[in-house]
């Protein structure tokens, strides 16, 4: 469905997005996951069109996006961030308005907005306007508009953000039976369980780059299917350097009052650890030990948690 090769994207002397490339097949879900700054919203520009490489193809089923842009982005649906909506307009007219800039009309537009009204949930608020919805019920309908002309490829950039749990679970839902009818879905979230829900391979990217790729469990395998064990330091400091020849370097980073070290085998080297970290002046409040999952991978890979 989608083959990015290379792709690259600089402003003045700044390179947000450096040699990326990946493919997403047809009908499958595919995350991609990054800190803050890590260049997803860039590519995410570059594979709608709106910002045209600075290097690198990007192919759309068999179209090049770069030579025959309005043949590519006709098969595109878009969730932006920001709520693309019209305030002091009804949720049916909102639709209706961006039907009509997908080219529908008539009698399939007509039904499209039913039916896209029924499939969020929205129909009984059909005539309400917009500025009187909750932040949900608007992400719901942004959602709406981007499916109206029922895209091959429906790219999500962080739809669920400030949002209600019900809101949330019914845009999560909708996206899974989007998906398992065939739509095609990129998806971007601060949220590690809505991509583990939805997703059934992953990107990681991170500075510009992508850095890794895979299912969760062939992510799980460049760990090594380690656990985490967090320390809650109270007091002193933590050189993670002292705790090389118990772990490998590289496995301990600290942050603020946390240290997170990976290992096989927790249970056999938390003492050695508890006793090597108090040694060094520093007094430990608490340990978490978290099993290996999507979430220990990306901190590994990038040092940094999602939210950073």
């Amino acid at each position: 469905m989608l083959s990015v090769s290379g792709i690259r994207k600089s402003f003045k002397q700044f390179e947000a997005v450096r040699g990326v490339s990946f493919t997403v097949r047809k009908g499958e879900a595919f995350g991609l996951l990054g800190p803050n700054g890590a260049g997803k919203s860039t590519t995410i520009n570059m594979l709608t069109g709106l910002f045209p490489p600075s290097e690198g193809s990007i192919m759309l089923s068999g179209i090049d996006l770069k030579a025959d842009p309005k043949k590519a982005q006709a098969l595109i649906g878009i969730v932006p961030q920001e709520i693309a909506l019209y305030q002091t307009m009804s949720a049916k007219d909102n639709l209706y308005f961006w039907g009509r800039m997908y080219g529908l009309s008539g009698s399939l537009l007509n039904q499209r907005v039913a039916e896209t009204l029924e499939l969020i949930g929205l129909a009984d608020r059909a005539k309400d306007k917009v500025e009187t919805f909750s932040g949900g019920m608007k992400r719901r309908v942004n959602i709406g508009a981007a499916i109206l002309h029922r895209p091959e490829l429906l790219i999500m950039d962080e739809p669920t953000v400030g949002i209600d749990p019900q809101s949330r679970a019914h845009i999560l839902d909708t996206v899974k039976r989007l998906n398992s009818e065939g739509m095609t879905v990129i998806y971007t979230s601060h949220y590690m369980e809505e991509v583990e829900f939805l997703c059934e391979r992953i990107g990681i990217m991170d500075h510009g780059k992508l850095i890794a790729s895979g299912t969760i469990p062939e992510l799980r395998e460049k760990i090594g299917d380690r656990s985490k064990m967090v320390f809650s330091i109270q007091g002193g400091e933590i050189n993670p350097e002292i705790l090389i020849g118990i772990v490998q370097a590289g496995d301990c980073k600290v942050s603020g009052d946390q240290l997170t070290v990976f290992h096989k085998e927790p249970q056999a080297v938390l003492s050695t650890l508890v006793q090597r970290i108090t040694e060094n002046g520093a007094q430990i409040a608490g340990v978490e030990i978290v099993e290996p999952n999507l979430e220990s991978v990306f901190l590994h890979l990038t040092g940094r948690s999602l939210r950073d």
